[in-house]
C-alpha cells in the first residue's frame, strides 16, 4: 500500500477508529473484548490486524518511569459543541464537525471524535482508573490522541450530557445533545505523558502520538455506572513497552 492510500485508510480510522467506515468494516473481521474474538486473538482475525500481534509499538501501556522533558504545550482550539453521537457496538463516540483542532509544536491536527473506555486503557504505575476518554485528532502523517483519565467524584456536566444522550443500542449516528463542550472534560492543567504507539483496537496501526494527561478528571459515579451497563469492559489490556521512552512535560 502506497503512502497516499495508507493515509486515506488512517483518515477513515480517525473518523471512527473503533468501528471504522462501513466499507472498511465490511472487509474487516468481527472483533470483541472477550472470547474467541477478544484482544488475545485480534492479530489472528485477518491480515490487516496482524500488527496487533507482531507490532513493536502497541498501545495502551502501563506508564512507569518517565523522562521529564521540554515538551511543547498542547494548544487546543475546540468548539464548544458536538456534531453527532453514536453507539458503534464497541463504545460511545461523539463526533465533531470541522473547525476544532490541536497544535503540537509545528504539527497541526483536527479533532475528529471522542470516545470512552472502561476501565482505563492506560495504567499509571500499575494503577488503572474507572474510565478513560480519548480525543482523536487527525494530522497529515498520522493521529494524535489525547487520553484523559476519569475518576469518580464530582459531577461533570458535559460527561453527564453525553451519558444522558447516548444511544442505548448500536446504530447510526444521531444528533448530539446541546451543550456538549469537550473543553469541560479537561483538567485545569494540561501536563502530559507522551509516547509513540498504536490504535488500541484492530487493526492496531502504529500511527498514534499518545498524549496522556497526568491529571485525572472527576465525573459522577452514577454516570460511570450508566456507561458500564452498556460497556462493562471495553479496554484492551496493557501491551509491552519494548523499551520505549515515555516523556513527561514540565
Amino acid at each position: 500500500m502506497d503512502r497516499r492510500s495508507l493515509l486515506k485508510t488512517f483518515a477513515g480510522l480517525a473518523a471512527c477508529p473503533l468501528c471504522s467506515s462501513r466499507s472498511f468494516a465490511a472487509e474487516a473481521a468481527h472483533w470483541s473484548y472477550e472470547g474467541a474474538t477478544g484482544p488475545a486473538k485480534w492479530g489472528d482475525l485477518d491480515a490487516a490486524s496482524k500488527t496487533c500481534t507482531v507490532g513493536a509499538q502497541q498501545s495502551p501501556i502501563d506508564i512507569g518511569p518517565t523522562i521529564t522533558s521540554q515538551l511543547p504545550p498542547l494548544k487546543l482550539a475546540w468548539a464548544k459543541k458536538a456534531d453527532t453521537i453514536v453507539n458503534n457496538g464497541h463504545t460511545i463516540q461523539v463526533n465533531f464537525a470541522e473547525g476544532s483542532g490541536l497544535k503540537l509544536g509545528d504539527a497541526d491536527y483536527k479533532l475528529v471524535q471522542l470516545h470512552f473506555h472502561r476501565p482505563s486503557e492506560h495504567l499509571v504505575a500499575g494503577r488503572n482508573f474507572p474510565m478513560e476518554a480519548h480525543f482523536v485528532h487527525q494530522g497529515s502523517g498520522g493521529l494524535a490522541v489525547i487520553g484523559v483519565l476519569l475518576v469518580e467524584g464530582a459531577s461533570n456536566p458535559t460527561f453527564g450530557k453525553i451519558i444522558a444522550g447516548m444511544p442505548k443500542a448500536e446504530g447510526p449516528p444521531v444528533p448530539a445533545p446541546a451543550g456538549i463542550d469537550p473543553n469541560a472534560l479537561l483538567p485545569a492543567e494540561l501536563s502530559y505523558y507522551r509516547y509513540s504507539g498504536s490504535l488500541t483496537t484492530p487493526p492496531c496501526s502504529e500511527v498514534v502520538e499518545w498524549l496522556v494527561l497526568t491529571n485525572p478528571v472527576p465525573v459522577a459515579a452514577a454516570d460511570v455506572a450508566s456507561f458500564a451497563k452498556l460497556y462493562p469492559n471495553n479496554a484492551r489490556p496493557v501491551q509491552q513497552d519494548n523499551r520505549r521512552f515515555v516523556l513527561r512535560s514540565n
